[in-house]
């Protein structure tokens, strides 16, 4: 099998492709790919808790804490006490930041638009059936399990 006919070339290269797109866009606005989906899975209003953006967004701890103090020292965002959890932090956004979200969510509409205007529904369906299976091959952790692949 040559790696470009391999489903994971296909969606590594896609996914760079992508990446490359967003953080061209993000740099427009003196941001990344990386800060712009953060500003995104902040919620608009009441902030998210720290602990809770990580998971959210498949973000290792390390990697998020440096984008957060970025974002902090750029002014995009702010941290609270949590008002029901005196040990948690809330991030939240400040006028800037939500101005920041505001560009960020039209680059990504932007986007999935223009895909939707060239796929017909039926193969964007099949894209996301696609990967939805792959996602569940991964979770169930089943793709290396020696004794099933000698079964085959």
């Amino acid at each position: 099998m040559q790696k470009e006919t391999t489903i994971d070339h296909a969606l590594r290269a896609t996914w760079q492709a992508v990446a490359k797109m967003y953080n061209e866009q993000a740099a427009k606005h003196g941001s990344t790919m990386a800060t712009a989906f953060v500003l995104l899975n902040i919620d608009y209003e009441n902030g998210t808790p720290s602990t809770a953006l990580g998971p959210l967004m498949g973000m290792e701890p390390t990697s998020l804490s440096r984008i957060l103090k970025t974002m902090e020292d750029k002014g995009a965002i702010f941290r609270e006490k949590h008002p029901e959890d005196g040990r948690s932090v809330l991030i939240k956004l400040t006028d800037y930041g939500k101005e920041m979200r505001k560009v960020s969510r039209a680059s990504v509409i932007a986007f999935n638009e223009k895909v939707k205007e060239e796929l017909d529904e039926e193969k964007l369906n099949n894209f996301f059936e696609v990967t939805e299976k792959i996602n569940q091959l991964i979770a169930e952790r089943d793709i290396f399990n020696e004794n099933k692949r000698k079964a085959i």
